[in-house]
């Protein structure tokens, strides 16, 4: 990239994002890298990366040259909209904007009405209140177009936020956090080393919710293996009904090669659910279930199908609605017990 190009267009993106908040969507923003805390022993990412806090002079300018390459891809069109012809011409001027690592995101959060933004990497809420929120406003100020701004978030760290904070950060323009729950089970949580206790989840996902912010609370069915999971789908439900979040997204566990979990179910110490028992763990968790969120099945893990081979719970990042239609989902888990699932070969790891 020419020197000009490099320094005008220059901006990181990270790699990782909740589907809700990516595709073609959103604009990934990056304001810290990689995961603070990095020990949990079913995850595989950031894995090889130490966590670094970026700046406020870092992250403006970052936003800036975003918002430089938006104006050149308008390329001065009246209504201000992007164009096929516009960014054709700016490749020309500038060629090695194709292989620039923004480039494809920021146009087609363009072409989408550029209305949400994701923020980077695992846990942007561990910055300084006061920095957080002047990138914040400075990011909703550069774009006025951005109607929602979302961001990972430790529960510990939001349990260790005063009220006044997280209030602030909410007003500055941080709208949803998605929060990695897995389990609201004590003995699990520590058997993974998720770092926080079934206390420190409730806390976190309440002060959250009173601060105003949209809540998404992610939990891993099928976790706690053959051993623990009566008690995993039990105390999970226990925590949730605790946060009534407005979402609940299931995200079925499966080992990944690296990782302590897969290694050791390669040695026999973890036994992993079936499908169906992993459905039946579902059903107990659903059946314990008080709450009034939207529970949701977004991802390619939820792959149980019905007897017509339809898939079993819609995909929608918005799922079903509690408790209204909770007898609707408890339905599909008895229809997807009648099947004999068999585990995808991408989820054979």
């Amino acid at each position: 990239m020419s020197v000009r190009s490099a320094e005008r267009y220059a901006f990181e993106t990270g790699i990782y994002r909740p589907p809700s908040e990516g595709g073609s969507d959103s604009l990934l923003v990056r304001f810290t890298r990689n995961c603070p805390w990095n020990r949990c022993e079913f995850c595989a990412m950031y894995k090889t990366e130490k966590f670094e806090l970026r700046s406020v002079e870092e992250i403006k300018r970052d936003i800036d040259a975003i918002a430089a390459l938006c104006n050149d891809l308008k390329g001065g069109r009246s209504d201000g909209t992007v164009s096929r012809e516009t960014v054709i011409a700016l490749i020309e001027r500038h060629p090695e904007l194709n292989y620039h690592q923004g480039f494809a995101m920021v146009y087609h959060w363009m072409l989408s009405g550029a209305k949400t933004a994701f923020v980077q990497d695992a846990n942007s809420l561990i910055m300084p209140t006061e920095q957080l929120v002047e990138v914040l406003r400075y990011l909703r100020k550069t774009f006025p177009s951005i109607v929602r701004v979302t961001s990972y978030a430790r529960a510990k760290t939001l349990s260790q936020r005063k009220p006044e904070e997280l209030l602030a950060i909410r007003k500055a323009g941080l709208d949803r956090v998605h929060i990695g729950l897995e389990t609201g089970d004590d003995e699990l949580l520590k058997k993974v080393k998720k770092g926080v206790t079934a206390e420190g989840h409730i806390k976190g996902g309440q002060k959250a919710v009173a601060a105003g912010f949209q809540v998404s609370e992610y939990w891993m069915p099928g976790l706690g293996g053959q051993a623990m999971w009566e008690n995993h789908a039990i105390n999970t439900a226990r925590v949730l009904n605790a946060i009534n979040p407005h979402y609940i997204r299931s995200r079925p566990f499966y080992t990944i090669p690296g990782t302590p979990m897969h290694a050791a179910a390669q040695r026999g110490d973890f036994q992993m659910l079936t499908p169906n028992e992993q459905m039946i763990e579902l059903q107990r968790m659903i059946e314990a279930l008080d709450v009034t969120s939207r529970v949701c099945f977004d991802h390619a893990g939820n792959y149980w199908r019905d007897r017509n081979g339809n898939l079993l719970f819609t995909h929608s990042y918005e799922g079903y609605k509690f408790p209204e239609e909770k007898p609707k989902v408890l339905e599909r888990i008895a229809e997807g017990l009648k099947v004999d699932h068999q585990r995808p070969e991408y989820l054979n790891l």
